[in-house]
């Protein structure tokens, strides 16, 4: 477990405690987060911030029992990520999602639908990594659709034809899923 402070001129290293050999547990988390307040002093300690596992939410609840004027705050990116998750599972994302994962694996997975997709959009990638698994969903969701034209002019060329993966099943599915659209 790492410890930082913010003293308002930037984030500072307090403490690091090896806790590997510990189970996690919300009463755990509670003793760590309340030693370092103690360390700190009470005075000094506005606010806390965690990831919003279970454990520390845990903490959470009974660190507001014991120490009510501290705010605790749930992390930005766990929180956006949950809620991108969400927003992935909802039927009128999903079917989207799930045809540009196999868009993007089909032109992945073919050294020349790959050549071809990148002669087209000038070496940009279409696949956007992000920090999480749903961000980099949403990213390259938005790469797609930033590249909209570029993509459907590659499967109408006489280039996208001659590779033999192109008149397989996903090749056609995938030349279907840029063509279609609504997608």
């Amino acid at each position: 477990m790492n410890l930082y402070t913010n003293c308002g001129n930037g984030t500072s290293f307090i403490r690091s405690k090896e806790m590997s050999h510990v189970s996690h547990t919300s009463e755990v988390v509670l003793e760590l987060v309340d030693k370092a307040i103690e360390d700190i002093g009470l005075e000094n300690v506005v606010q806390v911030v965690i990831c919003n596992a279970s454990n520390n939410m845990g903490a959470k609840k009974l660190l507001l029992e014991k120490r009510p004027q501290i705010f605790w705050t749930s992390c930005v990116t766990h929180t956006l990520n949950l809620m991108l998750e969400g927003i992935g599972n909802l039927a009128r994302f999903k079917k989207v999602i799930e045809q540009a994962k196999a868009l993007t694996i089909f032109v992945y997975g073919h050294t020349r639908t790959l050549e071809c997709m990148r002669y087209f959009t000038e070496r940009k990638e279409i696949v956007r990594p992000g920090v999480t698994r749903f961000a980099s969903i949403f990213l390259t969701l938005n790469s797609i659709l930033e590249k909209k034209d570029r993509l459907r002019k590659i499967v109408v060329h006489s280039r996208w034809d001659s590779p033999r993966d192109v008149k397989s099943k996903k090749g056609k599915d995938a030349t279907t899923i840029i063509l279609n659209p609504n997608f």
